[in-house]
């Protein structure tokens, strides 16, 4: 059974950091593409952040120089290191694990930035 588990969401205030996990079972870890994906309230998921199985990494406009993503192989998990957090970053972050035809999806952690 295909599990992603994500953790580390919270309220936090507007320049304070936050660093996500998402930690799979049940999938060979080191060959899927990791995403990390936030909805807004009213708004469409959207893609934050993506490393690829060799570890190379792209990001939304809106998070560049801000949001990291990183992944421990050996420990099943991908993060996403969260810092100048702004109120727009507000939403519920999900993990999503992709290859081929084969596509994943956490339950979703939620994270609010307010003064």
């Amino acid at each position: 059974q295909v599990q992603l588990v994500e953790s580390g969401g919270g309220s936090v205030q507007p320049g304070g950091s936050l660093r996500l996990s998402c930690a799979a079972s049940g999938i060979f870890f080191n060959i899927y593409a990791m995403d990390w994906y936030r909805q807004a309230p009213g708004k469409q998921r959207e893609l934050v952040a993506t490393i690829t199985s060799g570890g190379s990494t792209n990001y939304a406009d809106s998070v560049k120089g801000r949001f990291t993503i990183a992944r421990d192989n050996a420990k099943n998990t991908v993060y996403l290191q969260m810092n100048s957090l702004k109120p727009e970053d507000t939403g519920v972050y999900y993990c999503n694990a992709h290859i081929a035809a084969f596509n994943y999806w956490g339950q979703g952690t939620q994270v609010t930035v307010s003064s």
